[in-house]
């Protein structure tokens, strides 16, 4: 697996790459919901609060609902994404790729009571960072995932280079590798693409940074066909 990019294989032979979101862009989703959310209560806790006691109740069933059905809501029928993961371009959906229903949406935020604990998330947090999928305990009893939103037809093309065959055949997961390291070097910094180059020494023949990186590029370049 390439950084943060899971292959999910569907039942039509094709394969599906999602980017997975980390613990920084899921914390900072939830701290623009929590501020949706508290602006509702207020503003609808001020108008509310001419019918007395009456109000007060009605405010406390409004707050349980936004607490608890807010995510859900917006997940099932807004297309997997509550507004704080839409402006950062996250949407949940299943394990297998597929957009995330309403009992798996309902167990992961139910059990957001549990990631919660002790303190601000701890667990969940904590579980993320063990999980290579970045899965709090709602994801992983909902088998579900957190994956950035990909544009319509975004596909970037292996950058042109001399083509050079790898040292020793590769087998399909260390050429898909290859492929997206390639495809993607162009969108990533020059130092984390050279941090992924370094990963595959066997293939860099001790080559390192930039010259590590074109190599690689070159690899790929082979691997599509390309020629001299």
């Amino acid at each position: 697996m390439l950084d943060t990019a899971r292959d999910v294989p569907t039942p039509e032979g094709i394969e599906l790459s999602l980017r997975l979101a980390g613990p920084a862009a899921r914390a900072l989703a939830w701290l623009i919901d929590l501020v949706v959310r508290v602006v509702a209560v207020a503003a609808l806790g001020t108008a509310l609060g001419i019918l007395g006691k009456f109000g007060f109740g009605l405010m406390l069933i409004i707050w349980f609902a936004l607490e608890w059905l807010y995510p859900t809501v917006f997940e099932v029928w807004f297309a997997g994404a509550t507004p704080g993961k839409r402006s950062l371009g996250l949407v949940v959906l299943h394990d297998d790729g597929t957009p995330v229903g309403l009992p798996a949406s309902l167990t992961r935020n139910l059990l957001r009571a549990v990631d919660f604990m002790p303190f601000l998330y701890g667990f969940g947090l904590l579980s993320m960072l063990m999980s290579r999928d970045f899965k709090r305990l709602g994801d992983i009893a909902a088998g579900t995932v957190v994956v950035y939103r990909e544009a319509a037809a975004q596909h970037a093309a292996v950058p042109h280079a001399a083509p050079v065959p790898p040292p020793t055949p590769l087998p399909l997961s260390e050429q898909r590798a290859v492929l997206d390291l390639a495809t993607r070097s162009t969108s990533l910094t020059a130092e984390r693409a050279e941090e992924l180059a370094a990963l595959v020494p066997h293939l860099t023949a001790g080559r390192h940074g930039a010259a590590a990186l074109q190599q690689l590029i070159a690899i790929a370049n082979h691997l599509v066909g390309r020629r001299a």
